[in-house]
């Protein structure tokens, strides 16, 4: 009868200690949440604070290859600010990132015409000319866009090493697949590849 004894007094034990084990893993757990808001709906638009710029969104949008989106985007900076040449830049690159390189070529001369000191215009305008097999225009429109940039920036240069090696072997009808760069004001960088 002394194993039945022992039996009795260890179940307290073991119950207590079961107890004491299962407190303390329920207190580790994580802690309520308080300050729940009144409505179990998303909070609604705070009309109180300005919008992002328009011409941002368009220019996430293109590094993110929405294209589509990114035409939206600048069509409605387009509504509050003009036809900069920054809008019209971005929307022939959304243009070009659609394949519409008619639209495209159209609205990137307007940007050239309206900022001829800008860089960045005169390059994408190169790599629509590119894309549209107009090499040896659009070799001179890079060597604008290298000229008026100083040669600081990587990607109109590469852009221009890659118009004049396919300029001097333009016997070769093979197409290849090239990577031209556009770029947009300040250090972001969009690639266009063509879709094989």
């Amino acid at each position: 009868m002394a194993p039945a004894k022992a039996t009795r007094k260890s179940i307290p034990r073991i119950a207590c200690l079961a107890i004491a084990v299962c407190s303390a893993v329920a207190a580790c757990g994580p802690a309520p949440i308080t300050n729940l808001p009144d409505s179990p709906y998303a909070p609604g638009v705070d009309l109180r604070k300005d919008a992002v710029d328009g011409v941002e969104v368009g220019n996430r949008l293109m590094a993110a290859s929405e294209y589509e989106l990114a035409l939206d985007a600048f069509t409605r900076a387009a509504l509050e600010q003009g036809m900069t040449p920054e809008i019209l830049t971005g929307l022939g690159t959304a243009n070009l990132g659609l394949g519409r390189l008619g639209q495209s070529e159209k609205l990137l001369r307007r940007a050239v015409v309206a900022a001829p000191d800008w860089p960045e215009a005169w390059n994408n305008l190169g790599v629509v000319l590119m894309e549209m097999g107009e090499i040896a225009e659009a070799t001179q429109i890079f060597r604008k866009a290298y000229a008026l940039d100083n040669g600081e920036s990587d990607s109109i240069r590469d852009n221009l090493r890659l118009a004049l090696a396919k300029s001097e072997n333009s016997a070769i009808k093979e197409p290849e697949n090239e990577d031209y760069k556009l770029v947009r004001r300040g250090s972001s960088e969009f690639l266009i590849r063509k879709t094989p």
